[in-house]
């Protein structure tokens, strides 16, 4: 039994994603949806032609149609794809500056040397074609010069036999020089190029040949565009691998000369430029001559020499010389001997620079060791070409060299950024060179390492934000909770720290008899130190109001006791008051603390405030064992009525701050209490509120703002809070 395996979620997801991806593409973009169009109206146009319609007007508009939407979707696609590739192939800076230093350095360098090897290989390959020429016209003198002297030999004979034997001779004493040249005298008509006074012999010569013409038949007759003055040129002389379609072809230099003396014949001399003459032209020139063609360029290879032949000799010169030749193609022309037509001859040459360089630079004069001035400025110009190709691989590598390190820092900060993108400040970036770029690694690493230490100090602002939180509401927690209920008293109260914690204390105390104490304190200074000390005082004043009725004595031990423990350079500021509502009295002492303000029950708000201050220095001096302190502490005794009111507060209070350092003043917060007097408890500590921070404006507060409102009830009055 055999199990179908089934995708899994992953292979399943894929294939989900390539379908999305290509109907997003089909039918959510230009190029998608010109290609889509394209091929359902070609679709169309076939299903036309298979159902026999094809002959239909608008048929192949259709068609049509459908190529040109198929055309541009795909050159749409090939565009952006063109784009795409293009940016991500420069995206790395390493590539972009690789890139243009190739198209600046490097591209620029090889053109020039590729142009100035090819102008040299034009300008050694058009004088190889004029070598080969030039060659070829020097040989034609030569036959010329052979064709001349064997037609005077041959006026002074009669007789086919004499003429041959002459020719012969003639053949015999060239065949060193030339091992192929043939001979052959040809009768023109008499009336041909006739000489003034110049009689014809007894017997006009008949046709006859002299040498091997392995070449080709000899000439039977001298056609008539041959001028009266002769002829001397290059043939081509069609060879077997020709077969009759005027292929391959063989070069042959011919001359022919007239007789002068005795008109009535012509002497046509043949050279095949092969073998030994060939040879002979290596020799001179430095250049191989191979197969030709009257047809078309060939381009056979050149191996040293030019092609086969019966005649052939070795090929001049050295292997070293030989192994340099590349092939060329050099354009001949070459006369049709029957037309005397000129037409195009390709010949193919094995070219060797060096060799051509040797035989043009043989001729100079030498000078010291070296052979010629062209020679000493060929020295010169390899060295400067040899200086040239080390500047230039010296510049390739410094510049490759510079662009991975221009490009291996950018890397680096890219990196860097990325990492401290994700989150990582502790990743320094490694310092390579001590340069701009190795300055802005060092500046990287500096701006990470501040900004891992700015981390670190907001961890540990945050962390101190979050202790002095909770401090704050360890030091709110000693404060008194909830409505302040007071039988025969109503009493409102507020503490606003400066900072998260204060030094600013109030506490409302039951004491025994039905009486209650009320104390404020300012403890110097501000933050956590003043708020520990405060902490600390709370501790002592709840033991020592169970121990001192009186306000006086209870400020004398707390002095007493809280001097051995406070800073030499901190104090206590204190006011602590006990009341008895029953009896109407209060009893209360000041220990350096602001004066309180007394405001007696009235009808409406004419009643005046008086600022009660009685004497008494701060707790926790260090200056004897509490003697002054003692000696300058008074109690006083106040008769409250129902309805009078009495206000305990700070410094923060009455010395709160403008922007022009202008205080808030005892005097005008007298002057508040007066106005608003009658207002209920609550409302009224709003309205000083308001007016304080009215007068702040946008000052910050600079001390803790402590301070309790406390109006006395008529008898019959139900106990309130605020």
């Amino acid at each position: 039994m055999t199990q179908t395996a089934m995708p899994g979620p992953g292979g399943s997801d894929r294939v989900r994603g390539w379908l999305t991806a290509a109907r997003r593409f089909c039918f959510g973009s230009l190029a998608g949806c010109l290609m889509v169009a394209g091929a359902a109206l070609k679709a169309a146009t076939l299903g036309l032609w298979a159902a026999g319609l094809g002959g239909a007007t608008g048929v192949q508009g259709l068609s049509t149609l459908g190529g040109v939407a198929l055309v541009i979707g795909a050159g749409i696609l090939l565009v952006r794809a063109a784009r795409r590739t293009r940016t991500q192939l420069l995206w790395r800076v390493r590539r972009k500056l690789i890139i243009s230093y190739l198209f600046i350095g490097v591209v620029p360098a090889i053109l020039i040397v590729t142009f100035f090897a090819l102008s040299g290989l034009l300008l050694f390959a058009n004088l190889s074609s004029f070598l080969i020429r030039a060659s070829l016209t020097d040989l034609a003198g030569e036959a010329r010069s052979v064709a001349r002297i064997a037609a005077i030999e041959i006026e002074s004979r009669e007789g086919e036999t004499a003429i041959r034997e002459a020719l012969e001779r003639r053949a015999e004493a060239t065949r060193a020089g030339f091992p192929g040249m043939s001979l052959a005298v040809v009768p023109v008509p008499p009336s041909r190029c006739p000489q003034p006074g110049v009689g014809r012999g007894a017997q006009e010569p008949t046709r006859v040949t002299a040498g091997a013409w392995q070449h080709g038949p000899a000439p039977g007759f001298l056609p008539a565009w041959v001028p009266c003055a002769g002829f001397a040129g290059v043939i081509a002389q069609e060879t077997a691998a020709g077969n009759g379609t005027g292929g391959g072809a063989e070069i042959v230099v011919r001359a022919a000369v007239f007789a002068e003396r005795h008109p009535g014949f012509a002497v046509v001399v043949d050279v095949p430029v092969a073998g030994a003459v060939k040879t002979r032209i290596e020799t001179a020139t430095g250049i191989v001559i191979g197969p030709a063609s009257a047809v078309a360029l060939t381009q056979l290879p050149v191996q040293g020499r030019a092609g086969p032949a019966a005649n052939d000799a070795p090929v001049a010169g050295g292997a070293a010389e030989r192994a340099w030749r590349f092939q060329w193609v050099a354009l001949l022309d070459h006369v049709d001997w029957p037309t005397g037509h000129i037409e195009p001859l390709t010949v193919s040459i094995g070219l060797s620079v060096q060799a051509i360089y040797q035989r043009l630079s043989a001729s100079q004069a030498s000078l010291g060791g070296i052979r010629s001035y062209g020679d000493l400025l060929l020295v010169i110009l390899l060295i400067i070409s040899g200086l040239f190709l080390i500047i230039e691989v010296g510049a390739l590598v410094m510049g490759l060299a510079l662009a991975r390190s221009i490009t291996g820092a950018v890397h680096e900060l890219f990196a860097g950024t990325e990492r401290v993108r994700q989150g990582d400040f502790g990743h320094r970036i490694p310092v390579l060179a001590n340069d701009q770029l190795g300055e802005l690694a060092n500046s990287f690493n500096q701006m990470t390492g501040s900004i891992e230490d700015l981390l670190r100090q907001a961890a540990e602002k945050k962390r101190l934000e979050e202790e002095m939180r909770l401090a704050r509401e360890i030091q709110m927690s000693l404060l008194p909770r909830g409505p302040l209920l007071v039988p025969g008293l109503t009493i409102s109260a507020l503490c606003v720290p400066a900072r998260e914690v204060g030094g600013d204390y109030y506490d409302v105390l039951a004491l025994p008899d039905g009486r209650y104490g009320v104390l404020i304190a300012d403890v110097s200074g501000k933050g956590m130190s003043a708020a520990l000390y405060m902490a600390e005082l709370k501790g002592l004043i709840l033991s020592l109001s169970q121990i001192h009725l009186s306000p006086r004595d209870l400020l004398i031990s707390a002095n007493r006791l809280i001097s051995m423990h406070l800073d030499s350079r901190s104090f206590i500021t204190m006011t602590y008051a006990v009341i008895d509502p029953a009896a109407g009295v209060m009893t209360y002492a000041r220990a350096g603390h602001t004066p309180m303000l007394y405001l007696p029950a009235g009808n409406g708000s004419g009643s005046r405030a008086s600022i009660l201050a009685p004497d008494g220095l701060v707790l926790g001096l260090r200056i004897d064992d509490g003697e002054r302190f003692a000696s300058l502490l008074a109690e006083v005794t106040l008769r409250v009525l129902p309805g009078d009111l009495l206000v305990l507060f700070t410094d923060g209070i009455s010395e709160a701050m403008n922007e022009h350092a202008d205080c808030f003043g005892e005097t005008q917060l007298a002057e508040l209490v007066e106005e608003h007097g009658h207002l209920p408890i609550g409302e009224l500590r709003e309205r000083i509120l308001r007016e304080i921070t009215a007068f702040v404006g946008g000052a910050p507060q600079h001390d803790d703002m402590t301070m309790i409102l406390l109006k006395v009830d008529a008898p019959a009055g139900a106990e309130t809070a605020a």
